[in-house]
């Protein structure tokens, strides 16, 4: 579970809230009888940072972790009761990371240990989201033994994956707490966290710098990517268009601004004669302004740079398997 909430905590220092955070664990560890620190969860054996503390907010956990809710998630299909809050509320312009560990196999995860997703499962998944225009770009990361066997089946654009370790290859742990007697964390969602770590919200590090910095010292494994079905360029992809929410402040013209027109143009009277007065109505009545929020500055949301949480760790963050999404089990 370390595993999942360290990359939950990681995206939203990079400025991604819980609002656009979909986090699913299996929600076993911080109170299970075995664990010496009731109510918390490290992932470091110094126990420096309680990942488990009143900062969290998870949407499913426990028995609401199934296969069946994970593919609801993804492709938005529930009853008119469900909540908002635990929808994956995106569209065409939404970049979603979407992070998954448990214990794995040859092209399935298992879902605490009751049921499996297969390879094909998220696949057909990820063709319905595409078809029904609820996605821009997707990055897929997963971390459990045979993790790159999960993205072998996709097949809809605009889709970047990595995964911890080949076929027939297991993922590793980085190391054990003596005292709780098991592994805190794994090797490979240790590694991408030390590179996270580094990265602020103005950062220019891109995927190629996080990919370049996997080593088979390091993970003990062979982690792989798959970028033939990703249009862009990895050199050109920001950490933040997946892992942090920037917003662009634009400058707009001042003649363009209604307001400045307003008070310091020409009389409200003359105004109503004036042709590019009337062009501005129009395109307010058309909703293509939406705000004005000073006279010469408006905010304007920069879409393609939004991570949504919803894993999905848009995040999704799916552990044991959670998903943020992320899954949180090994194999």
């Amino acid at each position: 579970m370390a595993n999942v909430l360290s990359m939950y905590r990681t995206v939203k220092r990079l400025g991604i809230p819980d609002s656009q955070i979909i986090l699913m664990l299996s929600d076993d560890v911080a109170c299970n009888p075995r664990n010496l620190f009731p109510g918390s969860v490290f992932n470091n054996a110094d126990r420096g940072l309680d990942l488990y503390g009143d900062s969290i907010e998870v949407d499913y956990r426990g028995y609401e972790v199934t296969v069946e809710n994970f593919i609801r998630l993804l492709t938005d299909r529930w009853g008119p009761d469900h909540p908002r809050s635990k929808r994956l509320l995106t569209d065409e312009n939404s970049n979603i990371f979407i992070y998954m560990t448990g214990h794995g196999g040859n092209e399935f995860l298992k879902f605490q240990d009751a049921e499996e997703i297969s390879s094909w499962d998220i696949a057909d998944a990820f063709e319905q989201m595409h078809e029904k225009k609820r996605y821009n770009e997707i990055f897929f990361m997963i971390d459990t033994c045979q993790a790159n066997t999960m993205y072998s089946k996709f097949y809809s654009p605009n889709i970047l994956a990595v995964g911890s370790s080949e076929l027939d290859e297991s993922s590793y742990s980085h190391h054990s707490d003596v005292d709780i007697g098991v592994a805190v964390i794994d090797r490979f969602t240790y590694y991408n966290l030390e590179f996270l770590e580094t990265i602020e919200k103005n950062s220019t590090k891109t995927i190629q710098d996080l990919i370049d910095s996997y080593t088979l010292e390091d993970i003990h494994s062979h982690a792989g990517v798959r970028t033939d079905l990703f249009k862009r360029n990895l050199s050109d992809v920001l950490i933040t268009d997946f892992f942090g929410n920037v917003q662009n402040v634009v400058a707009q013209p001042t003649e363009d601004d209604i307001l400045f027109l307003l008070n310091h143009g020409k009389p409200r009277e003359e105004l109503h004669e004036d042709e590019e007065y009337k062009k501005q109505i129009f395109k307010m009545n058309q909703s293509q302004i939406n705000s004005f929020k000073s006279n010469t500055i408006h905010l304007t949301e920069d879409k393609t740079s939004n991570t949504f949480r919803q894993v999905i760790a848009l995040t999704i963050l799916l552990g044991g398997a959670l998903l943020w999404l992320t899954v949180n089990f090994k194999g």
